[in-house]
């Protein structure tokens, strides 16, 4: 008994009241078997020095994480442990890339629920033009025969986050067949409604340019003329961020709006991961339509390095194994990853926000786990400056919370030691 009150004399030392209180909650929260982690975090030691200086401050660095612990059951069925802190649904934060991740498995259900013969993810898909914000995409350099496909954007999605390729799959799907779909799986904390990197305005989202699907004479097989959505989707909070942004290059003195930018909640994309590798776990109408064939497809990009891939070919140097995985091994100068470890995971980082989501797995000592993190790192509150602590602060915070999480994976003990010799290999 005392050893638990002075814990949570620890803990309350830590974490400031407020909120820890508010991360104590797990009722309003859309997942269940939820406990608090902040006993965990009080076991940081001096090697996680980031890691305490960020959990000395949550709410200055709007932290949310969400750890889940996988237990094995002897008919090889799972349960999932949620671990939680500070994680508050109606709490906005920008997710950045990491909506690229559904929108790449929704393309693949689009092209399997068409069942059109002579289609699937690597067809050549040529994406044209009917207005004059649009683009063309006729032709990929990187592709090992110079054309664009549903399967080599997700490679680059996947690889190193290419913002092209998603722009090229969310026009492909339109915003209503992205948000119907995942809110009738479930996933009902999520909007997505904008290109990335193209500010256009509002209305200029909700139109999509025409596609081909051809074959390898380049004659048709599939045509989708241009189409727009009339519903719009929008984050009905209005979510206002910072306490000052640049817009036309000039400073203004107030929050950013961010009503018409994407919604990904941490609970959201824990669900969405747990689809991807323990689709079992969920009803047929909440999983993903895809084969296991585009299941593992994805899995496989998921996990590998960027440089390990000849089509497309990333340099080492430029795009190291932890380009974009933040969780356990983020921040600069870091070995490459080892094979034994596989970190499953999309990343994402704009205004000041970092997020990771990742399914962890250690084929030597036979552990895994998810871990979800999102922390604001915004030194002076202004947004659209780049004037942001990634690798000061985001990266280094993630990297340790790995590192202690991963730590504590390793001592847990397991009635089911998991089978994950799949992970050894990654074929396609």
């Amino acid at each position: 008994m005392q050893l638990i009150r002075n814990l949570l004399i620890t803990v309350m030392s830590i974490f400031p009241s407020s909120y820890y209180v508010k991360a104590a909650g797990c009722a309003e929260l859309s997942i269940g078997n939820c406990h608090d982690l902040a006993p965990l975090l009080a076991t940081t030691t001096g090697q996680h020095d980031v890691l305490n200086k960020v959990l000395a401050t949550p709410e200055l660095f709007k932290v949310q994480i969400l750890y889940t612990q996988i237990d094995r059951k002897p008919d090889n069925k799972v349960e999932f442990i949620h671990y939680q802190f500070g994680l508050d649904e109606s709490r906005y934060y920008y997710p950045a890339s990491t909506v690229k991740l559904p929108v790449s498995l929704l393309a693949l259900q689009w092209l399997n629920q068409h069942q059109q013969p002579g289609v699937n993810r690597k067809t050549t898909m040529f994406t044209d033009s009917s207005r004059p914000v649009q683009t063309e995409a006729l032709a990929d350099e990187t592709a090992e025969n110079k054309l664009p496909s549903v399967a080599h954007y997700i490679k680059k999605i996947l690889l190193v986050s290419d913002n092209d390729a998603y722009n090229r799959l969310y026009e492909l799907l339109g915003q209503e067949y992205i948000n119907s779909q995942l809110h009738d799986k479930g996933l009902t904390n999520t909007v997505i409604n904008h290109r990335l990197s193209l500010p256009l305005p509002e209305l200029e989202q909700r139109h999509y340019n025409p596609i081909r699907f051809v074959d390898e004479q380049s004659k048709p097989i599939l045509s989708l003329p241009a189409r727009s959505s009339e519903t719009r989707f929008v984050n009905q909070a209005s979510p206002m961020l910072g306490k000052a942004h640049i817009a036309n290059g000039e400073l203004v003195d107030q929050p950013m709006d961010f009503s018409d930018k994407n919604r990904f909640s941490v609970a959201d994309y824990a669900g969405v991961l747990q689809r991807i590798f323990f689709p079992q776990s969920f009803s047929s109408a909440q999983q993903f339509d895809i084969s296991e064939q585009d299941r593992l497809f994805v899995i496989k990009y998921m996990g590998i390095a960027p440089a390990s891939v000849h089509y497309p070919a990333y340099d080492s140097e430029e795009y190291p194994d932890n380009y974009a995985k933040f969780l356990l091994v983020g921040g600069q100068d870091q070995p490459a990853i080892p094979s034994h470890l596989r970190i499953f995971n999309k990343t994402g980082w704009a205004y000041g926000h970092a997020i990771d989501g990742a399914y962890i797995v250690d084929t030597n000592k036979n552990i895994e786990f998810m871990l979800m993190a999102v922390i604001y790192a915004n030194e002076n509150d202004t947004l659209n400056d780049d004037n942001y602590q990634l690798n000061e602060i985001a990266k280094p915070f993630m990297r340790q919370l790995g590192q202690l999480i991963y730590q504590h994976e390793l001592q847990r003990p397991r009635k089911v030691v998991p089978e994950l010799t799949q992970f050894k290999e990654l074929p396609e």
